[in-house]
């Protein structure tokens, strides 16, 4: 199984006719990988929390599409999702695990409930995505894609809940591809880095987090456009790849992954050095509008009062 890093170009014919399920579809990656399948001929069908954008996505698709509403969280709903996706489009033969959100901040001054729903739509999302989809994906010796982040090669200070789970989602892909391969199922990782959604604009307002972007090399800083990661991500569905590293230079890091988590500590060691605790308490946010849906909806969701997302 070859590593798809080469962003050579698309080849529609192996998706053709196929069905695809994307979560995270509304916006960012989902959105631009939604419509890049349904230009190659895949019925795709998006799911996620926000359904009138969902569906304005779904009705400008050039292929015929299905959005259902469902928390990557909520087994049950997750269940429905897979069932109606089955009577609607026909069994899944690529499921993508791309739901994610994240948060800025220090631990310490991290609202407990939302730390952890971080991980839990990121790594518990992806786990229930592949739980309800599987059956479907053994029927059709399918392909199964979890989005992972550079942020599983060297974990970030302030974004201790996104590394985590992303280096969470990297291991459970790890293991789900030598259970699931004896019966025709391939397991794919894509390593995102710089990429043009609300999440990374996020990230540019977080002072320290700014900063360890700016200690990065040019190249490395250069944010591409999610159409553009939605082409190689195509491509690597296309050819069944074990690896996707979105853009494709990011192969040449996998050597080097031990030599990370020093040198990003060195740096940020530096930045928060200049920067008053009371500041970076004060700055504990959630990370784009995606992430602020989710926990909109999340908190009113809850019994009792609302509560407002930081940030």
């Amino acid at each position: 199984m070859r590593d798809s890093s080469t962003g050579a170009g698309i080849r529609g014919a192996p998706l053709y006719g196929r069905v695809a399920v994307v979560t995270g579809a509304a916006r960012g990656v989902g959105e631009a990988l939604t419509r890049r399948l349904s230009a190659v001929g895949m019925r795709v069908a998006l799911i996620g929390l926000e359904y009138g954008t969902l569906r304005q996505v779904a009705a400008s698709l050039p292929a015929p599409g299905l959005c259902v509403e469902a928390d990557v969280t909520d087994r049950a709903a997750l269940d429905q999702a897979a069932g109606e996706v089955a009577r609607r489009l026909g069994p899944a033969s690529v499921v993508v695990a791309n739901a994610g959100i994240a948060t800025g901040g220090p631990f310490a001054a991290t609202d407990p409930d939302l730390w952890q729903r971080v991980v839990d739509v990121n790594l518990g999302g992806s786990a229930n995505t592949a739980r309800a989809f599987l059956p479907q994906l053994t029927r059709t010796r399918g392909y199964f894609l979890q989005i992972a982040s550079t942020a599983a090669f060297g974990s970030a200070p302030m974004m201790s809940a996104y590394c985590a789970s992303k280096a969470g989602v990297e291991s459970f892909a790890q293991a789900l591809r030598g259970e699931v391969e004896p019966d025709g199922v391939t397991v794919g990782i894509a390593y995102l880095h710089w990429t043009g959604t609300d999440m990374v604009a996020g990230i540019e307002d977080h002072p320290v987090l700014r900063a360890l972007r700016r200690h990065q090399p040019g190249f490395a800083r250069r944010v591409h456009p999610p159409a553009r990661v939605a082409d190689w991500l195509t491509d690597g569905i296309a050819h069944r790849a074990h690896r996707i590293h979105a853009p494709p230079w990011l192969r040449w890091c996998q050597p080097l992954r031990p030599l990370f988590p020093a040198l990003v500590t060195r740096i940020a060691r530096r930045e928060l050095r200049g920067t008053a605790a009371a500041e970076l308490a004060a700055d504990v946010r959630l990370l784009g509008a995606g992430g602020r849906a989710d926990w909109d909806a999340f908190a009113s969701a809850r019994p009792g009062p609302g509560r407002r997302p930081p940030g």
